[in-house]
C-alpha cells in the first residue's frame, strides 16, 4: 500500500498558499507552518509525496528526517552526510558515493532540494547510487528552484541569520562546501538523470509556488 501524505492540503489551502506565496518566501523559510499558511518546505514535501510510488529513499533528509517520517508515515530511509538534529547514526552517510542498500531495494529515491548540495564532483555517484537501489520500474523525484528566487531569498535570509544571530537558513547552520550551489539547471539535471540511465524524464511546477520551484521525474 502506497502511503498517503498527512499534510495533502485542500483546494481552500491551496488557494491561501498561492495568494501568500511571496510572504511565505521569506517570512516562513525556516519550514514552520503558521497562521494558517504552509511552508514552502512544507509544500515541496508535499507535492513529492504524491509522487512516490511506495518504499522511498530520501537522499539529503534534513533535520529530523522529515519527509519519511511526516509525510510517508515512515514508510522509507532517510540519508545525510551532516548530522543535523533529529537524526541517527543510521541515517548518516559514511561514503556519500557507496549507499549502504541492497540493489533494488526502494520503490522510489527523493532527493528534495538537495541534489544542489551535493558537490558537484559527486553528483553523478550519487544519482547512480539511488539508480542501483531502485528496483525495475522505479522512479527517481528530484526538486529545484528557479535560480534567481533562489539566490534572492538564500541571500535575504542569510543577511538576516548573521544580523540576528539566527539559523533560518540551514546552510548557515552547516556552511556551503565549495562546490555546493544555490541552484541546478534544468540541463544538468535532465543530463545527470539520464546518464545514471534514467528514462521518461518529465518536469513538473509547483503552481503554489507561482512554478518558482519545480520537480523532475525519472523512471528506471
Amino acid at each position: 500500500m502506497i502511503p498517503l501524505s498527512q499534510q495533502s492540503r485542500s483546494a481552500t489551502q491551496k488557494v491561501r498558499d498561492f495568494l501568500s506565496f511571496p510572504l511565505r518566501a521569506f517570512i516562513m523559510f525556516g519550514g514552520i507552518d503558521r497562521w494558517g499558511l504552509t511552508s514552502l518546505a512544507s509544500e515541496r514535501y508535499d507535492y513529492v509525496a504524491r509522487r512516490v510510488i511506495g518504499y522511498c529513499l530520501d537522499v539529503g533528509c534534513g533535520p529530523y528526517n522529515r519527509f519519511i517520517t511526516v509525510f510517508l508515515h515512515g514508510y522509507g530511509c532517510g540519508i545525510d552526510v551532516f548530522p543535523y538534529e533529529g537524526l541517527f547514526h543510521e541515517h548518516l552517510l559514511e561514503d556519500p558515493t557507496r549507499f549502504p542498500f541492497d540493489d533494488g531495494q526502494f520503490d522510489s529515491a527523493t532527493f528534495i532540494a538537495s541534489l544542489n548540495h551535493i558537490p558537484t564532483s559527486l553528483r553523478d555517484a550519487e544519482l547512480a547510487e539511488a539508480y542501483r537501489c531502485l528496483r525495475a520500474g522505479g522512479n527517481i523525484v528530484v526538486t529545484s528552484p528557479n535560480p534567481f528566487a533562489s539566490i534572492l531569498v538564500h541571500r535575504v535570509v542569510h543577511t538576516y541569520d548573521r544580523l540576528f544571530g539566527t539559523t533560518y537558513d540551514i546552510d548557515t547552520q552547516r556552511g556551503m562546501h565549495v562546490e555546493e550551489t544555490y541552484y541546478v539547471t534544468d540541463r544538468e539535471i535532465h543530463e545527470r538523470l539520464a546518464r545514471a540511465g534514467f528514462m521518461r524524464i518529465t518536469k513538473k511546477y509547483f503552481r503554489t509556488q507561482w512554478c518558482f520551484n519545480h520537480l523532475f521525474i525519472g523512471w528506471k
